[in-house]
């Protein structure tokens, strides 16, 4: 057994010295000090990132297909009331949503931007209780009213009981309501002066839109949209308005849920017209990404970069639809971000490496700085001696040469 243990005796890599033969220094103690405070703030620096998570990030090709993209909004126009405001979104896949409203909530603004009403449709969306006529014709005995669509009608039993009803009607013709007053459920519900009552207030349009996931636009603009010859045309001529004012802040736009990390460029910006009519253009380049947790929980989302450009209306020409567009078109890469935490081996061999390279580091200092005072206090020795001896040469030639 003792020899076992002379064996084991001579592999000793750290072989201890007597401490009658250390020699401590000042030098030594301040070098040492300050090297535990290195020590102990790359030990803290590397315990934070061990206690949490890195996120890796990484580019792929985006091979998806036949998903959906859902748009959340939340703009704010304070000079259009939301009974004129309408939202369209259509794609290059030639689908379109033409005034949509589910999903939508609009509330009225006051000058001051406080709240006045929060509702999910504009006006013209109530029934009249005693429509007016059945097509032109008497009504029969127990018989349900219905109000004339005004040649509007697709069917012969199709039936408009309000003005709404009428516009949607007219909507599906392609055809412009140019008076409302000469419709009588516009007239009664007073569809005129429910604009004119809201005239100088704004308008709060908030909610989502799901849209293929294709290039496509989608847009806020005053009066109720419908095709014409494969033109989308807004009916205007009802509000009896020349300009419309589109200023506006976009309080909220995200292609998708949030995700840690997530920045949206036009969240906060602000919007003034300046000119009496034209578009305001926001072109976005959609970039598809995936963030995964720590815990495996995966966010399917998406981030977006924007340009933004105004068309005004150019003399001589068309005047351009009073809107605020957003076209948007999708990357073929994808973004993937993933959360993941360092392993305890990896955490230790750094710390190990912080240890041993600021023990080494700080001893090599030390070193330097020891050997480099004994140089120091050596130098006035070796001067002096080598004096004495250049004086005892010279005297020796002297007296030499007397003799």
């Amino acid at each position: 057994m003792a020899g076992i243990m002379n064996k084991l005796k001579k592999l000793d890599a750290y072989p201890k010295i007597n401490e009658d033969f250390y020699s401590r220094t000042i030098s030594g103690g301040i070098i040492t000090l300050i090297s535990s405070v290195v020590m102990f703030l790359l030990f803290f620096s590397e315990l934070q990132l061990y206690l949490h998570a890195l996120t890796e990030t990484m580019l792929v090709v985006d091979t998806s297909r036949g998903e959906t993209l859902r748009i959340k909004f939340d703009i704010s126009f304070p000079a259009l009331a939301c009974s004129i405001l309408s939202v369209d979104a259509m794609d290059i896949s030639g689908e379109q949503h033409l005034d949509v409203k589910h999903d939508i909530i609009k509330r009225r603004l006051d000058t001051h931007g406080n709240v006045i009403e929060s509702r999910p449709d504009g006006i013209g969306s109530l029934e009249i209780e005693k429509p007016l006529q059945r097509h032109g014709g008497r009504l029969e005995h127990n018989e349900m009213y219905c109000g004339s669509c005004y040649g509007a009608e697709a069917a012969a039993d199709d039936c408009c009981n309000s003005c709404e009803d009428v516009r949607e009607a007219y909507r599906k013709k392609g055809w412009g309501l140019s008076n409302p007053d000469l419709i009588d459920q516009c007239k009664r519900e007073g569809f005129l002066q429910r604009i004119k009552d809201e005239e100088g207030e704004g308008c709060n349009i908030y909610g989502s839109l799901e849209v293929n996931r294709v290039a496509g636009n989608f847009h806020f603009a005053p009066g109720k949209s419908f095709q014409q010859s494969n033109v989308h045309v807004h009916d205007l001529l009802a509000f009896q308005k020349d300009s419309f004012n589109l200023t506006h802040k976009i309080n909220r736009l995200a292609f998708g849920d949030y995700f840690p990390g997530v920045v949206n460029p036009l969240d906060s910006v602000q919007w003034t017209q300046k000119q009496p009519s034209g578009m305001c253009q926001y072109f976005i380049k959609v970039v598809p990404t995936v963030y995964t947790d720590v815990s495996g929980h995966t966010i399917q989302s998406n981030q977006f970069s924007v340009t933004e450009h105004f068309k005004g209306a150019e003399i001589g020409q068309l005047q351009s639809l009073p809107a605020v567009f957003f076209f948007y078109d999708l990357s073929p890469i994808k973004v993937t971000f993933t959360e993941q935490h360092i392993s305890f081996l990896h955490f230790l061999t750094n710390v190990c490496a912080i240890v041993g390279g600021v023990f080494t580091v700080s001893g090599i200092l030390d070193s330097f700085i020891y050997h480099g005072q004994k140089v120091l206090d050596e130098r006035p020795n070796q001067v002096s001696e080598k004096t004495t001896t250049i004086y005892v040469h010279l005297l020796i030639r002297f007296l030499a040469n007397r003799n």
